[in-house]
């Protein structure tokens, strides 16, 4: 039987990092979010900043994961001059990015980020899709004031990133990552508040008598 798994897919600065880690504190399970970045760059022998320009990071598992990849996977690791190096580089990223999510829902019991890992895993019979949202004044409010982002240009990176996080599901997966009906929870992270939100998605594992 499939092990179970979450994942979050979140409108950028709704909280929904902050959700997952509330999740998985509360179910002891392992959160994988941006972490992301930095091990599928490191994997992969690019620099973190070039990953994340693809978009959307965790120890402990990850480093099971990294050794299976290594043996799994090594072409992957190998550069090849017959592919231009920004397509290879990206295709790299993308094709990593779904063996850690692959690896990760074997393990099961891992809340995991982004990534497309709810399209990717649209079919997981034991998987929970959870899609975090909140108005935009509201997000842009928060960019600004815990995320860090200029005032300036906050309406625009949180617009910009929703985008490039749209464009990266639709491409790869061909689904629309803001339609509601691939999610089985919708949660309202101005409305419930971070903690409530992860309650919901908490209760709901606890009623399908996840451990």
């Amino acid at each position: 039987m499939a092990r179970p798994v979450i994942t979050i897919t979140r409108q950028y600065a709704s909280g929904g990092a902050a959700v997952a880690r509330h999740v998985a504190a509360a179910l002891a399970w392992t959160v994988i979010d941006n972490e992301f970045v930095d091990e599928v760059a490191r994997r992969a022998g690019l620099a973190p900043a070039m990953v994340a320009e693809h978009e959307e990071r965790a120890p402990g598992l990850l480093e099971r994961l990294a050794r299976t990849l290594a043996v799994a996977s090594p072409e992957m690791f190998i550069t090849s001059d017959a592919v231009p190096r920004a397509e290879q580089d990206e295709a790299t990223i993308v094709k990593l990015t779904e063996r850690i999510i692959a690896e990760a829902a074997t393990h099961g019991r891992v809340v995991l980020v982004g990534r497309g890992a709810q399209a990717l895993l649209a079919r997981r019979p034991e998987a929970l899709h959870v899609y975090v949202v909140a108005s935009k004044p509201w997000r842009i409010r928060l960019a600004v004031e815990r995320l860090g982002v200029d005032a300036v240009n906050a309406e625009k990176v949180v617009d910009d990133t929703d985008r490039r996080r749209d464009q990266y599901v639709r491409t790869y997966y061909g689904r629309h990552r803001h339609d509601v009906v691939n999610y089985d929870l919708v949660v309202n992270t101005e409305k419930l508040g971070v903690e409530g939100a992860a309650a919901l998605v908490v209760a709901e594992a606890r009623r399908r008598q996840w451990r």
